[in-house]
């Protein structure tokens, strides 16, 4: 049970970091398409890690 906990912590910690890398290639002006400022991209990642 602990160690299934560890997995789950360290995948979405994985997808987190995924996301920022990926949110973070984007230009100013796709970001905004997506309604997502440059300072939001932490929080963005944050919320799609624990989805």
């Amino acid at each position: 049970m602990f160690v299934t906990y560890i997995l789950s912590k360290i995948r979405a910690y994985a997808l987190y970091r995924e996301t920022v890398r990926e949110l973070s290639q984007l230009s100013d002006r796709e970001l905004d398409d997506l309604g997502i400022s440059r300072f939001h991209i932490a929080s963005v990642a944050r919320q799609a890690a624990v989805a």
